[in-house]
Protein backbone atom coordinates (compact mmCIF):
# COMPACT_ATOMS: atom_id res chain seq x y z
CA UNK A 1 0.00 0.00 0.00
CA UNK A 2 1.40 3.53 -1.04
CA UNK A 3 0.73 6.58 1.38
CA UNK A 4 -1.09 9.35 -0.19
CA UNK A 5 1.15 12.41 -1.15
CA UNK A 6 -0.45 15.76 0.54
CA UNK A 7 0.44 18.38 -2.27
CA UNK A 8 -0.45 21.76 -2.45
CA UNK A 9 -2.69 22.55 -6.01
CA UNK A 10 -0.55 24.25 -8.45
CA UNK A 11 -0.67 27.72 -8.62
CA UNK A 12 -3.04 29.03 -11.15
CA UNK A 13 -1.57 30.97 -14.19
CA UNK A 14 -2.83 34.33 -14.95
CA UNK A 15 -3.60 34.49 -19.01
CA UNK A 16 -2.31 37.71 -20.44
CA UNK A 17 -3.76 40.44 -21.30
CA UNK A 18 -4.51 41.17 -25.08
CA UNK A 19 -4.56 45.24 -24.48
CA UNK A 20 -6.10 46.00 -27.80
CA UNK A 21 -7.65 48.79 -26.57
CA UNK A 22 -4.87 50.39 -25.18
CA UNK A 23 -3.83 49.46 -28.64
CA UNK A 24 -6.49 51.41 -30.60
CA UNK A 25 -6.53 54.23 -28.07
CA UNK A 26 -2.73 55.06 -29.12
CA UNK A 27 -3.63 54.33 -32.54
CA UNK A 28 -6.32 57.59 -32.33
CA UNK A 29 -3.64 59.67 -30.25
CA UNK A 30 -1.24 58.77 -33.38
CA UNK A 31 -3.44 60.01 -36.03
CA UNK A 32 -4.63 63.10 -34.23
CA UNK A 33 -1.18 63.92 -34.18
CA UNK A 34 -0.09 63.69 -37.42
CA UNK A 35 -3.68 65.74 -38.52
CA UNK A 36 -2.13 68.04 -36.24
CA UNK A 37 0.87 68.16 -37.87
CA UNK A 38 -1.01 68.28 -41.57
CA UNK A 39 -3.01 71.54 -40.22
CA UNK A 40 -0.02 73.42 -38.54
CA UNK A 41 1.82 72.98 -41.74
CA UNK A 42 -1.29 75.02 -43.96
CA UNK A 43 -1.48 77.53 -40.58
CA UNK A 44 2.49 78.07 -41.08
CA UNK A 45 2.60 78.43 -44.68
CA UNK A 46 -0.67 80.45 -45.33
CA UNK A 47 -3.05 81.09 -42.50
CA UNK A 48 -5.55 78.41 -43.57
CA UNK A 49 -6.08 74.55 -42.88
CA UNK A 50 -5.30 72.66 -45.91
CA UNK A 51 -8.07 71.74 -47.75
CA UNK A 52 -7.35 67.90 -47.87
CA UNK A 53 -6.70 68.02 -44.39
CA UNK A 54 -9.83 66.08 -43.39
CA UNK A 55 -9.32 63.36 -46.37
CA UNK A 56 -5.79 62.64 -44.80
CA UNK A 57 -7.09 62.12 -41.65
CA UNK A 58 -9.61 59.97 -42.86
CA UNK A 59 -7.01 58.41 -45.05
CA UNK A 60 -4.90 57.67 -42.44
CA UNK A 61 -7.69 56.96 -39.75
CA UNK A 62 -8.93 54.25 -42.08
CA UNK A 63 -5.41 52.55 -42.52
CA UNK A 64 -4.71 52.35 -38.88
CA UNK A 65 -8.23 51.18 -38.41
CA UNK A 66 -7.81 48.05 -41.06
CA UNK A 67 -4.68 47.05 -39.27
CA UNK A 68 -5.85 47.27 -35.72
CA UNK A 69 -8.41 44.76 -36.87
CA UNK A 70 -6.20 42.91 -38.76
CA UNK A 71 -4.04 42.61 -35.49
CA UNK A 72 -7.41 41.71 -33.10
CA UNK A 73 -8.23 39.19 -35.01
CA UNK A 74 -4.83 37.26 -35.78
CA UNK A 75 -2.65 38.23 -33.58
CA UNK A 76 -4.70 39.66 -30.04
CA UNK A 77 -1.65 39.18 -27.91
CA UNK A 78 1.02 41.29 -29.65
CA UNK A 79 2.65 43.94 -27.72
CA UNK A 80 0.04 47.00 -28.43
CA UNK A 81 3.16 49.98 -28.68
CA UNK A 82 4.50 47.90 -32.28
CA UNK A 83 1.78 49.46 -34.42
CA UNK A 84 0.86 52.67 -33.21
CA UNK A 85 4.85 53.69 -33.30
CA UNK A 86 4.56 52.37 -36.92
CA UNK A 87 1.43 55.06 -37.90
CA UNK A 88 2.62 57.82 -35.85
CA UNK A 89 6.14 57.63 -37.78
CA UNK A 90 4.24 56.68 -40.83
CA UNK A 91 2.02 59.97 -40.63
CA UNK A 92 5.07 62.26 -39.24
CA UNK A 93 6.83 61.42 -42.19
CA UNK A 94 3.79 62.40 -44.67
CA UNK A 95 3.67 65.81 -42.74
CA UNK A 96 7.41 66.48 -43.40
CA UNK A 97 7.12 65.09 -47.17
CA UNK A 98 3.56 67.33 -47.61
CA UNK A 99 6.08 70.50 -45.69
CA UNK A 100 8.68 70.50 -48.26
CA UNK A 101 6.00 69.82 -51.33
CA UNK A 102 4.95 73.46 -50.68
CA UNK A 103 8.44 74.32 -51.26
CA UNK A 104 8.26 72.22 -54.96
CA UNK A 105 5.13 72.72 -56.21
CA UNK A 106 6.17 70.54 -59.39
CA UNK A 107 7.57 68.05 -57.74
CA UNK A 108 5.22 66.71 -55.05
CA UNK A 109 6.07 63.81 -53.45
CA UNK A 110 3.18 63.38 -50.78
CA UNK A 111 0.78 62.09 -52.76
CA UNK A 112 3.18 58.87 -53.85
CA UNK A 113 4.37 58.45 -50.46
CA UNK A 114 0.70 58.30 -49.24
CA UNK A 115 0.08 55.51 -51.89
CA UNK A 116 3.26 53.19 -50.84
CA UNK A 117 1.97 53.65 -47.55
CA UNK A 118 -1.53 51.99 -48.17
CA UNK A 119 0.29 48.99 -50.73
CA UNK A 120 2.44 48.82 -47.12
CA UNK A 121 -0.47 48.62 -44.69
CA UNK A 122 -1.78 46.02 -47.43
CA UNK A 123 0.88 44.10 -47.10
CA UNK A 124 1.09 44.31 -43.33
CA UNK A 125 -2.40 43.05 -43.03
CA UNK A 126 -1.47 40.28 -45.88
CA UNK A 127 1.18 39.56 -43.47
CA UNK A 128 -0.41 39.44 -40.07
CA UNK A 129 -3.43 37.68 -41.62
CA UNK A 130 -1.75 34.93 -43.84
CA UNK A 131 1.49 33.65 -41.58
CA UNK A 132 -0.34 31.65 -38.59
CA UNK A 133 2.99 30.12 -37.06
CA UNK A 134 6.52 32.24 -37.80
CA UNK A 135 8.25 28.90 -38.36
CA UNK A 136 6.84 28.20 -41.60
CA UNK A 137 9.57 30.40 -42.91
CA UNK A 138 12.28 28.80 -41.76
CA UNK A 139 11.42 26.12 -44.41
CA UNK A 140 12.02 28.60 -47.31
CA UNK A 141 15.72 29.53 -45.72
CA UNK A 142 17.65 28.62 -49.15
CA UNK A 143 14.78 30.17 -51.21
CA UNK A 144 15.07 32.91 -49.18
CA UNK A 145 19.04 33.68 -49.76
CA UNK A 146 18.71 32.90 -53.54
CA UNK A 147 15.68 35.63 -54.09
CA UNK A 148 17.40 38.03 -52.32
CA UNK A 149 20.76 37.48 -54.05
CA UNK A 150 18.93 37.91 -57.52
CA UNK A 151 16.94 41.15 -56.40
CA UNK A 152 20.82 42.53 -55.42
CA UNK A 153 21.96 41.52 -58.72
CA UNK A 154 19.09 42.68 -60.93
CA UNK A 155 19.88 46.59 -60.62
CA UNK A 156 23.63 46.16 -61.68
CA UNK A 157 21.99 45.74 -65.25
CA UNK A 158 20.06 49.29 -65.10
CA UNK A 159 21.69 52.38 -65.29
CA UNK A 160 23.43 54.29 -62.02
CA UNK A 161 20.98 56.80 -60.39
CA UNK A 162 23.21 59.29 -58.56
CA UNK A 163 26.51 57.76 -58.78
CA UNK A 164 24.41 54.31 -57.19
CA UNK A 165 23.11 50.93 -59.24
CA UNK A 166 20.05 50.29 -56.55
CA UNK A 167 17.40 51.39 -58.42
CA UNK A 168 14.95 49.87 -61.04
CA UNK A 169 13.30 52.20 -63.59
CA UNK A 170 10.21 51.52 -65.63
CA UNK A 171 8.46 54.55 -66.90
CA UNK A 172 7.35 56.55 -64.42
CA UNK A 173 7.69 53.86 -61.61
CA UNK A 174 11.04 53.34 -59.64
CA UNK A 175 11.54 50.27 -57.25
CA UNK A 176 14.54 49.41 -55.25
CA UNK A 177 14.77 46.01 -54.65
CA UNK A 178 17.82 45.68 -51.96
CA UNK A 179 15.05 46.91 -49.15
CA UNK A 180 13.18 43.81 -49.45
CA UNK A 181 16.49 41.62 -50.06
CA UNK A 182 17.62 42.45 -46.48
CA UNK A 183 14.53 40.89 -44.83
CA UNK A 184 14.99 37.76 -46.67
CA UNK A 185 18.30 37.29 -45.40
CA UNK A 186 17.38 38.30 -42.12
CA UNK A 187 15.06 35.01 -42.92
CA UNK A 188 17.97 32.61 -44.22
CA UNK A 189 20.47 33.76 -41.50
CA UNK A 190 17.97 32.81 -38.77
CA UNK A 191 17.29 29.73 -40.32
CA UNK A 192 21.00 28.66 -40.80
CA UNK A 193 21.88 29.57 -37.07
CA UNK A 194 19.44 28.50 -35.39
CA UNK A 195 20.29 24.73 -36.98
CA UNK A 196 23.62 25.34 -36.43
CA UNK A 197 24.03 27.24 -33.44
CA UNK A 198 25.55 24.18 -31.31
CA UNK A 199 28.13 23.54 -33.76
CA UNK A 200 29.27 27.16 -34.06
CA UNK A 201 29.70 27.63 -30.63
CA UNK A 202 31.43 24.62 -29.68
CA UNK A 203 33.12 23.40 -32.42
CA UNK A 204 36.38 24.66 -34.21
CA UNK A 205 39.49 26.41 -32.94
CA UNK A 206 40.47 29.34 -30.48
CA UNK A 207 42.60 32.15 -31.87
CA UNK A 208 43.34 34.34 -28.95
CA UNK A 209 40.31 35.65 -27.49
CA UNK A 210 38.37 34.64 -30.87
CA UNK A 211 36.43 31.16 -30.85
CA UNK A 212 36.46 30.51 -34.81
CA UNK A 213 33.88 27.93 -35.56
CA UNK A 214 34.57 25.47 -37.76
CA UNK A 215 34.76 25.94 -41.94
CA UNK A 216 32.34 23.61 -43.14
CA UNK A 217 29.64 25.10 -40.72
CA UNK A 218 30.76 28.85 -40.75
CA UNK A 219 31.19 28.87 -44.27
CA UNK A 220 27.92 28.80 -46.28
CA UNK A 221 26.75 31.97 -44.51
CA UNK A 222 30.38 33.50 -44.84
CA UNK A 223 29.93 33.17 -48.31
CA UNK A 224 26.47 34.68 -48.65
CA UNK A 225 27.26 37.93 -46.80
CA UNK A 226 30.68 37.82 -48.97
CA UNK A 227 28.44 37.44 -52.19
CA UNK A 228 25.92 40.33 -51.45
CA UNK A 229 28.88 42.44 -49.93
CA UNK A 230 30.59 42.10 -53.55
CA UNK A 231 27.39 43.01 -55.45
CA UNK A 232 26.82 46.09 -53.10
CA UNK A 233 30.63 47.09 -54.03
CA UNK A 234 29.37 47.00 -57.57
CA UNK A 235 26.68 49.04 -56.90
CA UNK A 236 28.43 51.50 -54.95
CA UNK A 237 25.71 51.97 -52.10
CA UNK A 238 27.92 51.65 -49.14
CA UNK A 239 24.71 52.10 -46.73
CA UNK A 240 22.99 48.78 -47.86
CA UNK A 241 26.62 47.22 -47.61
CA UNK A 242 27.23 48.36 -43.52
CA UNK A 243 23.30 47.29 -42.97
CA UNK A 244 23.87 43.67 -44.50
CA UNK A 245 27.59 43.61 -42.39
CA UNK A 246 25.67 44.84 -39.24
CA UNK A 247 22.59 42.13 -39.18
CA UNK A 248 25.23 39.41 -40.21
CA UNK A 249 27.69 40.37 -36.92
CA UNK A 250 24.54 40.82 -34.53
CA UNK A 251 23.15 37.76 -35.61
CA UNK A 252 25.89 35.82 -35.65
CA UNK A 253 27.00 36.83 -31.93
CA UNK A 254 23.11 36.14 -30.65
CA UNK A 255 23.32 32.60 -32.32
CA UNK A 256 26.96 32.10 -30.72
CA UNK A 257 27.14 34.33 -27.56
CA UNK A 258 30.63 34.79 -28.93
CA UNK A 259 31.27 38.01 -28.06
CA UNK A 260 34.72 38.10 -29.97
CA UNK A 261 32.61 38.16 -33.15
CA UNK A 262 31.76 42.28 -32.02
CA UNK A 263 35.52 42.94 -32.19
CA UNK A 264 36.08 40.99 -35.14
CA UNK A 265 33.16 42.37 -37.24
CA UNK A 266 33.96 46.21 -36.13
CA UNK A 267 37.44 45.42 -37.38
CA UNK A 268 36.28 44.27 -40.54
CA UNK A 269 33.75 47.02 -41.41
CA UNK A 270 36.55 49.32 -40.64
CA UNK A 271 38.92 47.97 -43.28
CA UNK A 272 36.29 47.60 -45.53
CA UNK A 273 34.89 50.98 -45.39
CA UNK A 274 38.80 52.40 -45.62
CA UNK A 275 39.26 50.38 -49.23
CA UNK A 276 35.99 51.84 -50.20
CA UNK A 277 36.47 55.31 -49.27
CA UNK A 278 40.29 54.88 -50.71
CA UNK A 279 39.35 53.21 -54.47
CA UNK A 280 35.62 54.11 -55.22
CA UNK A 281 35.40 57.87 -56.07
CA UNK A 282 32.01 57.97 -55.21
CA UNK A 283 32.63 57.28 -52.21
CA UNK A 284 35.37 58.71 -51.55
CA UNK A 285 33.72 62.11 -52.16
CA UNK A 286 31.47 61.57 -49.50
CA UNK A 287 34.29 60.74 -46.91
CA UNK A 288 36.11 63.73 -47.82
CA UNK A 289 32.99 65.65 -47.42
CA UNK A 290 32.51 64.12 -43.99
CA UNK A 291 36.17 65.17 -42.88
CA UNK A 292 35.82 68.70 -43.51
CA UNK A 293 32.03 69.63 -44.56
CA UNK A 294 32.83 73.55 -44.68
CA UNK A 295 35.37 73.09 -47.66
CA UNK A 296 33.29 74.12 -50.16
CA UNK A 297 32.40 77.14 -48.46
CA UNK A 298 36.08 78.13 -48.13
CA UNK A 299 36.93 77.25 -52.01
CA UNK A 300 33.43 79.67 -52.87
CA UNK A 301 31.36 76.73 -54.12
CA UNK A 302 28.68 77.55 -51.46
CA UNK A 303 27.76 75.35 -48.61
CA UNK A 304 27.40 71.63 -49.39
CA UNK A 305 24.45 69.43 -48.16
CA UNK A 306 26.30 68.63 -44.74
CA UNK A 307 26.76 71.55 -44.49
CA UNK A 308 23.13 72.97 -45.00
CA UNK A 309 22.46 69.98 -42.73
CA UNK A 310 24.41 71.27 -39.87
CA UNK A 311 23.35 74.87 -40.54
CA UNK A 312 19.63 73.36 -39.89
CA UNK A 313 19.99 71.86 -37.04
CA UNK A 314 21.81 74.73 -35.65
CA UNK A 315 18.94 76.91 -36.41
CA UNK A 316 16.35 74.26 -34.88
CA UNK A 317 17.90 74.88 -31.64
CA UNK A 318 15.90 73.04 -28.59
CA UNK A 319 12.32 73.46 -29.14
CA UNK A 320 12.52 74.06 -32.84
CA UNK A 321 11.34 76.81 -35.65
CA UNK A 322 7.76 75.16 -35.93
CA UNK A 323 6.53 73.05 -38.89
CA UNK A 324 6.88 74.94 -41.75
CA UNK A 325 8.71 77.45 -40.61
CA UNK A 326 12.33 76.34 -41.33
CA UNK A 327 14.59 76.59 -44.55
CA UNK A 328 16.17 72.93 -44.77
CA UNK A 329 14.78 72.67 -48.46
CA UNK A 330 18.15 74.85 -49.21
CA UNK A 331 19.86 71.23 -48.34
CA UNK A 332 18.13 70.78 -52.58
CA UNK A 333 18.77 67.59 -53.67
CA UNK A 334 17.27 64.49 -51.19
CA UNK A 335 15.47 66.78 -48.72
CA UNK A 336 12.74 64.79 -48.80
CA UNK A 337 14.85 61.55 -48.66
CA UNK A 338 18.38 61.13 -46.88
CA UNK A 339 18.14 64.61 -45.42
CA UNK A 340 14.44 64.78 -44.12
CA UNK A 341 15.83 64.57 -40.43
CA UNK A 342 17.55 68.04 -40.73
CA UNK A 343 13.51 68.91 -41.15
CA UNK A 344 12.58 67.21 -38.34
CA UNK A 345 15.66 68.89 -36.27
CA UNK A 346 14.85 72.23 -37.68
CA UNK A 347 11.21 72.35 -37.37
CA UNK A 348 11.04 70.32 -34.37
CA UNK A 349 14.04 71.42 -32.74
CA UNK A 350 16.30 68.94 -30.36
CA UNK A 351 13.35 68.07 -28.29
CA UNK A 352 11.25 66.66 -31.04
CA UNK A 353 14.40 65.20 -32.97
CA UNK A 354 14.78 63.01 -29.35
CA UNK A 355 10.89 62.36 -29.81
CA UNK A 356 11.89 60.90 -32.59
CA UNK A 357 14.74 58.96 -31.94
CA UNK A 358 13.13 57.51 -28.44
CA UNK A 359 10.42 56.23 -30.78
CA UNK A 360 13.37 54.06 -32.95
CA UNK A 361 14.36 53.03 -29.74
CA UNK A 362 11.08 51.58 -28.78
CA UNK A 363 10.06 49.84 -31.35
CA UNK A 364 13.64 48.77 -31.49
CA UNK A 365 13.38 47.20 -27.60
CA UNK A 366 10.14 45.79 -28.38
CA UNK A 367 11.52 43.59 -31.35
CA UNK A 368 14.43 42.36 -28.76
CA UNK A 369 11.89 41.81 -26.34
CA UNK A 370 10.09 39.31 -28.28
CA UNK A 371 13.31 37.95 -29.28
CA UNK A 372 13.55 37.12 -25.45
CA UNK A 373 10.58 35.82 -25.02
CA UNK A 374 9.77 32.96 -28.05
CA UNK A 375 10.92 29.69 -27.28
CA UNK A 376 12.22 28.70 -30.32
CA UNK A 377 15.39 29.88 -31.81
CA UNK A 378 14.29 30.49 -34.95
CA UNK A 379 11.93 33.05 -33.75
CA UNK A 380 14.01 34.51 -31.43
CA UNK A 381 16.71 34.82 -34.17
CA UNK A 382 14.27 36.39 -36.44
CA UNK A 383 13.18 38.77 -33.78
CA UNK A 384 16.40 39.74 -33.18
CA UNK A 385 17.26 40.49 -36.98
CA UNK A 386 14.40 42.78 -37.78
CA UNK A 387 15.06 44.99 -34.87
CA UNK A 388 18.66 44.69 -35.72
CA UNK A 389 17.68 45.79 -39.27
CA UNK A 390 15.56 48.79 -38.26
CA UNK A 391 18.58 50.00 -35.13
CA UNK A 392 21.48 50.26 -38.13
CA UNK A 393 19.56 51.71 -40.21
CA UNK A 394 18.47 54.51 -37.87
CA UNK A 395 21.91 54.74 -37.15
CA UNK A 396 23.26 54.40 -40.67
CA UNK A 397 21.13 57.19 -41.61
CA UNK A 398 21.35 59.15 -38.12
CA UNK A 399 24.86 59.80 -38.31
CA UNK A 400 25.45 60.50 -41.92
CA UNK A 401 22.97 63.54 -41.40
CA UNK A 402 24.81 65.03 -38.18
CA UNK A 403 28.22 64.12 -39.52
CA UNK A 404 28.89 61.29 -36.93
CA UNK A 405 29.89 59.07 -39.87
CA UNK A 406 29.68 59.32 -44.18
CA UNK A 407 26.33 59.90 -45.72
CA UNK A 408 25.05 56.73 -47.17
CA UNK A 409 22.39 57.32 -48.68
CA UNK A 410 19.79 55.46 -47.34
CA UNK A 411 16.32 56.01 -46.21
CA UNK A 412 15.38 56.72 -42.52
CA UNK A 413 12.40 54.54 -41.28
CA UNK A 414 8.84 55.34 -42.25
CA UNK A 415 10.27 59.20 -42.22
CA UNK A 416 11.78 59.51 -45.49
CA UNK A 417 10.52 60.06 -49.13
CA UNK A 418 10.51 56.10 -50.88
CA UNK A 419 8.46 53.45 -51.62
CA UNK A 420 10.27 50.39 -51.35
CA UNK A 421 11.82 51.85 -47.65
CA UNK A 422 7.88 52.51 -46.66
CA UNK A 423 6.69 49.14 -48.02
CA UNK A 424 9.39 47.38 -46.60
CA UNK A 425 9.49 48.60 -42.63
CA UNK A 426 5.65 47.61 -42.55
CA UNK A 427 6.53 44.21 -43.79
CA UNK A 428 8.90 44.70 -40.97
CA UNK A 429 6.75 45.24 -38.21
CA UNK A 430 4.10 42.77 -39.51
CA UNK A 431 6.14 40.33 -38.68
CA UNK A 432 7.48 41.69 -35.06
CA UNK A 433 3.81 41.91 -34.72
CA UNK A 434 3.39 38.06 -35.23
CA UNK A 435 6.31 37.03 -33.24
CA UNK A 436 5.33 39.14 -30.60
CA UNK A 437 1.50 37.92 -30.27
CA UNK A 438 3.43 34.45 -30.52
CA UNK A 439 5.82 35.21 -27.50
CA UNK A 440 3.06 36.74 -24.99
CA UNK A 441 0.71 34.05 -26.43
CA UNK A 442 -0.92 31.69 -23.34
CA UNK A 443 1.14 28.29 -23.71
CA UNK A 444 -0.76 24.53 -22.14
CA UNK A 445 0.23 24.00 -18.66
CA UNK A 446 3.76 21.85 -18.40
CA UNK A 447 3.16 17.90 -17.40
CA UNK A 448 4.00 17.55 -13.96
CA UNK A 449 6.50 14.74 -13.78
CA UNK A 450 7.12 14.10 -9.90
CA UNK A 451 5.59 11.32 -8.05
CA UNK A 452 1.86 11.03 -7.79
CA UNK A 453 0.15 8.43 -5.65
CA UNK A 454 -3.07 7.39 -5.02
CA UNK A 455 -4.99 6.19 -1.71
CA UNK A 456 -6.16 2.32 -1.86
CA UNK A 457 -9.67 1.38 -2.32
CA UNK A 458 -10.91 0.23 0.79
CA UNK A 459 -12.94 -2.62 -0.93
CA UNK A 460 -9.74 -4.12 -2.33
CA UNK A 461 -7.64 -6.18 0.22
CA UNK A 462 -3.94 -5.24 1.53
CA UNK A 463 -1.42 -6.28 -0.12
CA UNK A 464 -3.24 -6.24 -3.74
CA UNK A 465 -2.12 -4.69 -6.78
CA UNK A 466 -4.05 -1.50 -7.98
CA UNK A 467 -6.04 -1.89 -11.17
CA UNK A 468 -4.97 -0.91 -14.13
CA UNK A 469 -7.68 2.09 -14.53
CA UNK A 470 -6.12 3.93 -11.07
CA UNK A 471 -1.98 3.68 -11.69
CA UNK A 472 -0.70 6.63 -11.55
CA UNK A 473 2.59 7.42 -12.67
CA UNK A 474 5.47 7.06 -10.07
CA UNK A 475 8.40 8.78 -12.03
CA UNK A 476 9.53 10.40 -14.70
CA UNK A 477 8.63 9.63 -18.47
CA UNK A 478 10.88 6.77 -19.93
CA UNK A 479 12.23 5.92 -16.88
CA UNK A 480 12.62 1.57 -16.88
CA UNK A 481 9.20 0.15 -15.89
CA UNK A 482 8.99 -3.65 -13.93
CA UNK A 483 6.62 -5.99 -15.12
CA UNK A 484 3.00 -5.98 -13.45
CA UNK A 485 -0.09 -8.05 -13.47
CA UNK A 486 -2.22 -8.67 -16.24
CA UNK A 487 0.09 -7.33 -18.57
CA UNK A 488 0.78 -4.02 -16.63
CA UNK A 489 4.09 -2.49 -15.84
CA UNK A 490 4.20 -0.77 -12.46
CA UNK A 491 7.23 2.53 -12.65
CA UNK A 492 9.66 2.18 -10.60
CA UNK A 493 10.63 5.83 -10.48
CA UNK A 494 12.23 7.44 -7.14
CA UNK A 495 9.44 6.11 -4.77
CA UNK A 496 9.82 2.59 -6.98
CA UNK A 497 11.44 0.44 -4.53
CA UNK A 498 8.70 0.13 -2.14
CA UNK A 499 6.12 0.16 -4.68
CA UNK A 500 8.00 -2.56 -6.12
CA UNK A 501 7.77 -4.64 -3.15
CA UNK A 502 4.55 -4.08 -2.51
CA UNK A 503 3.52 -5.87 -5.87
CA UNK A 504 5.86 -8.69 -4.77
Amino acid sequence: MTATAAEAPPPERTRPARRRGVEFSLLVCAVLISVYGYTHVGLARSGAVPPDALAYGAGLGLLALLAHLAVRLRAPYADPLLLPIAVLLNGMGLVLIYRLDLETPADRAAPAQLVWSTLGVALFIAAVVLLRDHRVLQRYAYLSVVSALVLMIVPILFPAVNGARIWIRAGGLSFQPGEFAKILLAVFFAAYLAANRHALAHTGRRIGPVHLPAGRVLGPVVAVWLISVAVLVLERDLGTSLLFFGLFVVMLYVATGRTGWIVVGLLLAGSGAFAAGTLEPHVRGRVESWIDPYASIAAGDGPSQLAQSMFSFASGGVLGTGLGAGHSILIGFAAKSDFILATAGEELGLAGLTALFLLYGLLVALGYRAGLDLRDPFGRLLAVGLAAILAVQVFVVAGGVTGLIPLTGMAMPFLAQGGSSVVTNWIIVALLIRLSGSARAPHPEPVETGVIACAPDPAEPEGRPAQAGRQERAGPAGQKRGPGPAGQRSRTGPAGPAAAGEAR
